[in-house]
């Protein structure tokens, strides 16, 4: 059974941040450190957010681990890297007094080698109730894809959802108003289910949002009990279909995309802390502009990560410290920025601010009306408030400029009103 969003989802563009990078943490903690009460710099970057014209702030692990956040030592302690709850306190509190909900990312699909209850199941062995906390392969702990430093629970053990249940209901109780549930897929949709039962009928305002690469995500959706999921289709075929110059293949991701929106709407994006950022991924500079586009105007729950609206670059390679170049640090505050990202920022503000003034495209259908190898027009409609509204995007990778189809146009990367130009696009109110 799908169950509904909270409605202040639907109105929702999120900034993604990874606080550990964001701040400058140290790449791994060292027992009996001081806390060092990073999370202020953070506070520092709300008005930045408020400005982008992002109300959401989708945060990375803030909780205490050993090294990148995902390999956990304790879910109702803050990471000391980063600070204490009264630092957690305050950014939460002051993202609420501008309006900006926050959603923490949830990790309980693998824990730290470290932790004391892979500790305790180790020492007991499988078949026993302390055992029964973690999963097990051939008399060893099974270890979350291979990473010998993150031990895997196990959620079908009621004492683990029992756990996993109280984290989730301490910190929406502290006033956060959200998960992301960490590698989701891994545990699969019956071992949520039961939990994210609980969760919603104590907090129905809370909002669950499940990181889910492949599969049948609609049926996902449908057993686990989140609202939503991480959009992974749409996201390779942005960048895949502008690189190959083969609009057919987003045409294709679109008709899935429209079948998803008929069962819950997905969290979209075009960068995020796992994968090579969207201006690196692209062969063409000229296209970035094609890629936001599409993240803002398509349906869905956008969420913008953090430095993709400056222009960063970053390569996510596959070896230890291979996350680095796409987690980095920022300056103590907005204005230490390079001038350099002033325009992909701009264009990211009217973007956004398209997208707040049009708030029924988060369910809108999706028809492509035409498309080849260098060309795509998409429309975005919807029967809302006793309106019909509609919205065209256009987009053109040819070395040649194209007629501009039919409609008011409401953004454009060129001046020129009648023509697309030369990998331009267009977006069209009808």
């Amino acid at each position: 059974m799908t169950v509904s969003q909270p409605a202040w989802v639907d109105y929702s563009v999120w900034w993604h941040c990874y606080p550990l990078g964001f701040t400058d943490a140290e790449r791994r903690r060292v027992a009996g450190d001081p806390v060092t009460h990073r999370l202020e710099h953070l506070v520092g970057w709300l008005d930045y957010l408020v400005s982008l014209g992002c109300n959401g702030l989708l945060l990375g692990p803030v909780f205490a681990s050993v090294s990148h956040g995902y390999d956990t030592l304790d879910h109702y302690r803050v990471d000391a890297r980063l600070g204490d709850e009264a630092d957690l306190r305050r950014l939460v509190d002051e993202a609420h007094r501008r309006g900006i909900r926050v959603v923490l990312d949830g990790v309980f699909n693998h824990v730290a080698r470290e932790h004391p209850a892979v500790a305790r199941a180790e020492a007991a062995g499988p078949g026993t109730p302390d055992g029964s906390w973690v999963q097990w392969v051939d008399g060893y702990v099974r270890c979350f894809e291979g990473h010998l430093d993150m031990p895997e629970l196990d959620l079908s053990t009621p004492a683990v959802r029992d756990h996993i249940v109280g984290v989730m209901e301490h910190w929406l109780a502290f006033g956060i108003d959200g998960w992301r549930l960490d590698a989701a897929y891994a545990p699969g949709p019956d071992a949520w289910a039961p939990i994210t039962a609980r969760v919603r009928a104590d907090f129905p305002e809370a909002w669950l949002l499940g990181e889910v690469i492949h599969g049948d995500v609609a049926d996902f959706v449908r057993r686990s009990g989140v609202h939503s999921l991480t959009q992974y289709e749409l996201w390779k075929a942005i960048w895949s279909s502008l690189n190959d110059t083969n609009f057919w293949e987003l045409a294709h991701a679109l008709e899935r995309h429209r079948a998803f929106l008929a069962t819950f709407v997905p969290q979209t994006f075009i960068g995020n802390h796992d994968v090579t950022r969207i201006r690196s991924m692209l062969n063409d500079d000229r296209h970035l502009g094609h890629a936001v586009v599409l993240l803002m105007v398509l349906p869905g729950i956008p969420s913008i990560y953090y430095g993709d609206e400056q222009g960063f670059v970053g390569t996510k390679e596959d070896r230890p410290g291979g996350d680095d170049q796409i987690r980095p640090a920022m300056p103590p505050r907005p204005e230490n920025l390079s001038l350099l990202g002033r325009p992909i920022l701009a264009q990211h503000q009217a973007l956004i601010a398209l997208r707040r003034r049009h708030p029924w495209l988060v369910r809108a259908d999706i028809a492509v009306v035409a498309v080849t190898n260098e060309t795509i027009v998409i429309e975005c409609s919807s029967e809302s408030g006793g309106a019909h509204h509609e919205i065209a995007i256009a987009l053109n990778v040819d070395d040649a400029p194209r007629p501009m189809p039919s409609g008011t146009v409401i953004a454009h990367s060129a001046e020129d009103l009648m023509e697309i130009e030369a990998h331009g696009w267009a977006v069209l109110e009808r």
